[in-house]
């Protein structure tokens, strides 16, 4: 039933687009951003099941409009979902993505440690956290050690 649905809605896509370039004329209104970025993914993507998407490649002017869209606005990739070529400096020659930063990994151990120093200052100043020395304690009281603390209660 819900690819009966979605394949429907795909036809009556198709069929109020007609051999328009656009929903509304000949420029864009959100109507095409939200339907592009429901379209795109669904033709482009490797799916497990591809029935949808086949329907999708058999309505000719959604394919088009798709293809129009992505050479409109990201020319950089010729109607392929890719990232530009001045980005392709973060992408190793495997296609895995490279370090963008040199030191990428002392900075995320920079903002840990100084995440962990400002909280552990927070507990000892708002006195979540206290540090008690041998000795007499506050109010000249001797300090009672956990194990003699729960005997007494």
């Amino acid at each position: 039933q819900l690819y009966r649905d979605a394949r429907e809605c795909l036809t009556l896509l198709s069929q109020r687009l007609g051999a328009q370039k656009f929903f509304f004329g000949d420029s864009p209104a959100s109507l095409d951003a939200f339907v592009f970025s429901r379209l795109a993914p669904l033709l482009k993507a490797k799916l497990p099941n591809g029935k949808l998407q086949q329907h999708l490649k058999s309505l000719q002017n959604l394919c088009n409009y798709c293809t129009s869209i992505l050479s409109l606005y990201f020319p950089w990739d010729g109607g392929e979902i890719y990232p530009p070529p001045l980005a392709l400096w973060a992408w190793g020659s495997d296609g895995s993505e490279a370090e963008e930063d040199p030191h990428k990994r002392r900075n995320q151990l920079l903002s840990v440690l100084v995440g962990l120093v400002a909280m552990l200052g927070y507990a000892f100043l708002s006195g979540i956290v206290s540090i008690q020395r041998g000795g007499v304690g506050p109010a000249g009281r001797q300090p009672i050690a956990l194990e003699e603390e729960e005997e007494e209660e």
